[in-house]
């Protein structure tokens, strides 16, 4: 005679667990996976969201309806004035310049450095990683790893020269030569934004409570309202 099989008794509770289970491994490959890859050839923005639709924070226009000026951008190859605080001006390409970078995940800076230390000051791309060629000049170029090593990597870059900067690290160029410097990057984000540290800090508008960066910084407080009232330039 055959023996009888006992079937566990599946209560309630345990049924919702198995449900909740596997829904959540249903779901991590997409828990686990950054920006998606479109899944068309391309997404113009546009600003009127008639008969459009909103993608990566813009809208987009029917592809029929897209041309060569949506992809295109002109004046990369003009010096630009670095006659500021800090001596240097970056000319942004992403997708406020053009429309047609959107959902593409890339963008292109220029970037100008005046003689005898022009600077782009310590920054971050919260969105994306950035490679550097340089086009002309000499730069001093670095970064700084995440607590708590805290480690600086840095190296001088002649004409010709590659570095990268990992997305959200803080890092720098500084002219160490007696003439102009020219370089390009691009950046892996339509839209990559940047941080520059020393401007967020001390000219937050409003700004931050003094006695805040007294103690984050050891400072004095006259040391800390001097600094602030330094970076007033930063938010105009």
């Amino acid at each position: 005679m055959a023996k009888s099989i006992k079937i566990p008794f599946i209560t309630m509770k345990t049924a919702h667990f198995i449900l909740i289970f596997c829904l959540l491994a249903l779901a991590s490959p997409f828990a686990y996976a950054s920006d998606p890859s479109p899944l068309q050839d391309f997404c113009v923005a546009i600003n009127d969201p008639k008969d459009a639709v909103f993608v990566n924070g813009k809208f987009c226009k029917d592809p029929k309806l897209a041309k060569a000026q949506d992809f295109y951008y002109s004046g990369l190859n003009i010096p630009i004035n670095t006659s500021n605080p800090v001596g240097s001006t970056v000319t942004p390409v992403n997708v406020a310049q053009i429309p047609g970078l959107n959902t593409l995940g890339i963008s292109l800076v220029r970037i100008d450095y005046a003689p005898n230390g022009g600077l782009n000051p310590p920054h971050t791309h919260p969105r994306a990683t950035e490679i550097l060629v340089v086009v002309e000049g000499t730069l001093y170029v670095g970064f700084v790893t995440s607590n708590t090593d805290n480690r600086l990597i840095t190296k001088v870059l002649y004409p010709g020269d590659v570095f990268v900067f990992p997305i959200g690290l803080i890092h720098f160029q500084f002219n160490v030569g007696k003439t102009n410097a020219v370089a390009f990057a691009a950046l892996s984000s339509q839209n990559p934004g940047v941080i520059t540290v020393a401007n967020a800090v001390f000219g937050s508008n409003p700004p931050i409570n003094p006695d805040v960066l007294v103690k984050a910084f050891q400072l004095d407080k006259n040391v800390v309202k001097n600094l602030q009232s330094k970076f007033w330039w930063a938010n105009n």
